[in-house]
């Protein structure tokens, strides 16, 4: 699988998958949860309900993920994963690579070959950016999944975009 850095906005993705970085509700929120919510439409919203009412009614655990449609979005679905909140007491960095490497799976038991992943919990949720891409890249860079091809993870303004090549840069 490629791993590839992209500056933008993931919603104007044309990938098979985009991940939301979500909060254990699914019924939407702020940051990247919000634009996909708000740009892919009802849609989204109606099967967050659905999973909601049926196996997640206490909420989506941190680390897990599940799919929906993509709504209006340039993709056929959304995998929505919930981020740990970063503590710098407490080692949470398992909970983060769980992210990725749980939505990585939905995504390819969907059949999907392009995944845009956020770089999930840097922001609200406050992780570092540099150690936020450290571990997305180590699951990414080291996954070999059926039929995914491409990953992106796509990075919201420039000064994001410039730490993440650097760390990738001393990744490889």
């Amino acid at each position: 699988m490629h791993v590839t850095l992209v500056q933008g906005d993931i919603t104007t993705q044309r990938v098979d998958a985009i991940v939301n970085a979500a909060n254990s509700a699914l019924l939407g929120g702020g940051g990247v949860d919000g634009v996909i919510h708000r740009k892919g439409g009802p849609a989204i919203l109606a099967e967050c309900r659905a999973l909601r009412a049926s196996r997640y009614g206490r909420g989506l655990p941190t680390g897990q993920a599940v799919a929906t449609t993509a709504g209006n979005l340039p993709a056929r679905w959304v995998v929505h994963t919930v981020g740990p909140v970063f503590s710098p007491g407490e080692d949470r960095s398992g909970l983060l690579r769980d992210c990725y490497a749980n939505s990585l799976r939905v995504a390819d038991e969907l059949g999907a070959e392009t995944v845009a992943f956020p770089l999930i919990s840097a922001g609200i949720y406050g992780w570092p950016v540099d150690d936020a891409a450290r571990q997305a890249l180590t699951v990414l860079r080291a996954a070999a999944p059926q039929h995914v091809t491409e990953a992106r993870l796509v990075l919201f303004g420039a000064d994001t975009h410039e730490v993440v090549e650097r760390v990738a840069a001393g990744l490889s």
